[in-house]
């Protein structure tokens, strides 16, 4: 079962764990309050419901390590800017783990989600997070996609984008 929980305020290695002592755990429930949602999968079969009840139509796989990522370096650089996407960003791990981390729209504090092989997570739209293997350093994972595949991510600090206000009307949150 995934695990989460509220970070420490160390900005050293990204790819600890950064648990608050004592640790700070936090609910599957409530990261579905936050609209983040969270599958165990463990057949074919319940992946292909997932995509179908969701409507996803497009998907591919990511390979994130020093010897498969063109770049390595600047990529995980990039993917661990605090950022939103206009789609929801949904991830089936197929290998190695890593971790998503979302601010909490109440509170404006980080949630780190561990992922590991199996599990499957959907940030939705607007809900700013970032991405950082572990320690493991290697993930292998599903991408997922309604329609046409947008990767582009929008830097909290470039200022907010409409995805987030779209986010607020859902949740009912500040961020």
């Amino acid at each position: 079962m995934v695990q989460a929980w509220y970070m420490d305020s160390d900005e050293g290695d990204q790819k600890k764990p950064h648990q608050t002592n004592p640790p700070k755990f936090v609910t599957l429930e409530k990261l579905l309050t936050f609209g983040v949602h969270y599958w165990k999968i463990d057949s074919k079969d319940q992946l292909d419901k997932i995509v179908e009840d969701r409507g996803y139509n497009y998907n591919d796989e990511v390979t994130c390590n020093k010897e498969k990522l063109p770049n390595y370096n600047e990529m995980m650089k990039k993917f661990f800017e605090e950022h939103v996407h206009p789609d929801d960003e949904t991830r089936h791990v197929l290998d190695g783990s890593g971790y998503f981390d979302i601010r909490d729209p109440t509170t404006d504090t980080w949630i780190r989600i561990q992922v590991i092989k199996g599990d499957m997570i959907s940030v939705p739209a607007g809900l700013y997070h970032r991405y950082t293997n572990d320690e493991n350093d290697y993930i292998h994972a599903q991408r997922f996609f309604k329609g046409t595949p947008v990767w582009t991510p929008y830097n909290r600090a470039s200022g907010e984008h409409p995805s987030v206000a779209e986010y607020l009307k859902i949740f009912g949150k500040t961020q």
